[in-house]
This record gives structure tokens, C-alpha cells and sequence, in this order.
């Protein structure tokens, strides 16, 4: 577990994603929550002495982090579209049906995914005043239409869910990229310039990784529009030419390059439709 100023807690020891914790004198922000239940039960227990969970931020509707949810009776917090897309998700989920190439693609027949749906939507803005902190709750849509950021302005701190990822690229399957494109540019623009940003996938990151981000994204539709305009190269070849801009371990390489082709088939054929 890291601790970043104003005591702002992140946890990287579950699969999945990277969990947040905002402290205050009225009890705790988590940020996402692990996939599995009992490690979700563990990630409050090691919260017990910072205090009590009032309620749950979820960063988008990817199931890493959604499933979780169904785990733990507070209040979640989502944009509307991530709302709405969870709204009519069916009440089992079994990861291998339509795998991702995500680490929820492991998992055998769930129930309870209801559980996980949000509680408290919003459209643009929305603010939370926790304690003494004032948390920001935006809507910034890229990874997903429904991404979103937690902005802790006192702190400068912001958690920016999969708008940014260095060890591996997202799923690309659900992406806005014009409008993931533009989040990148306001993380790299003056009014974040002193903030730290916390990645759902790597924790914090820094300028040059919103850079290489940025650039990863602008690539997308150029390669899907050369494949569409030649008719080659497969969807397999992009992926393994955009797998270029990361360094994979041999372990993960397969898992990877299966997230990259389903996402990139599911958004070339929404590009189309």
C-alpha cells in the first residue's frame, strides 16, 4: 500500500485493478473495488484503522472493477452511461462466455451482479462533501462513454481510472476515442499541472505517460481506417502493431493480445454500424 499526500491510500496487491482509499473525519472514498469478495473483505479490513467506508467511486463499467461491487452494501458512485450499462447486465456473469482479456474472464458463474449496480449517478459534475474534504466526482469519457475522474482539489490529487495505462494497454472495445483523446489533453493542460494522477491499471503516473497514452490512442482509428480502406491488414496484425508500444512479459502476452483483438473488433464494427 502507497500513501500519497493528504493521506490518500492506494493498493496494488489484487488482481484487477488499483484500488484507492480517501480518508476523511467522516469516513472513507474507496476508490474501485477487487474482483473477488474475500479480497474485497480483506482490502476493508486493512482499511479498519483509517476508517469506515461511507462510500464507493466506480471508475467505469469494465467488469475488473464492477463485479466487485456486489461484494460490499455501500453507496456506489458512477456517471449515468456507466449506470445505464449495468442496469440491463444479466444477473450472472461467467467470464469465459465473451472473454475481454480481462482478469474477470477467469471467473466461473457468478450471481448477485445487481448488487454491483450504482446507487448514485450523475451527468457532468458532481460534489461530495466527505468530512472536511471536498471531493469531485467528472464525467470524462475515453476508456468508456462513462468514464470517469475522482478530483481531490485540496489534495491535488485526481484518480483517472483507464483514461491512462503504461504496463499494458485497456480494452478498447467500449472506447469514445475523440473524446478520450480530449481527457488526455486536460490531464496535460495547466489546470492539472501540479496534480498527482493515479492510474486504475499502474498507480501514479506521470506527464510522459499521458503523452505515450495520447499517441497509442491517435494510432486506433488510423490503423482501423487503413485496414477498412485496403482490406488488410486482419484485426489480429493491428493489434499485434499496436502491441508494439508495450513491453509485455511472455506470461501475459497471450492475455493481452486476446484484449486488444476483441476490443478492437467490437470497436472497428461500432466505427461501422
Amino acid at each position: 500500500m502507497r500513501k500519497y499526500r493528504s493521506g490518500i491510500l492506494v493498493q496494488s496487491q489484487y488482481p484487477g485493478v488499483i484500488l484507492g482509499a480517501v480518508p476523511s473525519n467522516d469516513g472513507l472514498l474507496l476508490v474501485d473495488m477487487p474482483l473477488k469478495p474475500e479480497d474485497g473483505r480483506d482490502w476493508i479490513g486493512q482499511l479498519a484503522s483509517t476508517g469506515r467506508p461511507k462510500f464507493l467511486a466506480l471508475m467505469d463499467h469494465h467488469p475488473d472493477r464492477a463485479l466487485g461491487m456486489r461484494a460490499v452494501d455501500l453507496p456506489i458512485v458512477a456517471q449515468e452511461a456507466t449506470l445505464q450499462t449495468m442496469r440491463v447486465w444479466p444477473d450472472a456473469f461467467k467470464g469465459s462466455a465473451k472473454p475481454i482479456g480481462a482478469e474477470a474472464d477467469s471467473l466461473k458463474r457468478i450471481t448477485g451482479v445487481h448488487r454491483a449496480v450504482p446507487s448514485i449517478s450523475f451527468a457532468h459534475e458532481l460534489k461530495l462533501h466527505l468530512g472536511e474534504r471536498e471531493v469531485l466526482f467528472l464525467h470524462r469519457p475515453g476508456p468508456t462513454a462513462g468514464s470517469m475522474w475522482v478530483v481531490l482539489p485540496e489534495a491535488k490529487v485526481v484518480f483517472i481510472g483507464d483514461t491512462v495505462t503504461v504496463s499494458e494497454p485497456p480494452y478498447l472495445g467500449e472506447a469514445e476515442i475523440e473524446a478520450w483523446i480530449e481527457s488526455l489533453g486536460e490531464l496535460r493542460s495547466q489546470a492539472f499541472d501540479s496534480f498527482i494522477l493515479l492510474s486504475g491499471r499502474d498507480g501514479r503516473v506521470d506527464r510522459a505517460a499521458v503523452i505515450s497514452m495520447a499517441r497509442f490512442v491517435r494510432k486506433i482509428p488510423v490503423r482501423l481506417q487503413r485496414m477498412k480502406n485496403k482490406g488488410e491488414p486482419s484485426i489480429a496484425s493491428v493489434a499485434k502493431g499496436l502491441l508494439k508500444d508495450y513491453e509485455i512479459p511472455t506470461a501475459r502476452r497471450d492475455l493481452v493480445l486476446l484484449r486488444l483483438q476483441a476490443g478492437l473488433r467490437k470497436l472497428h464494427s461500432r466505427r461501422l454500424g
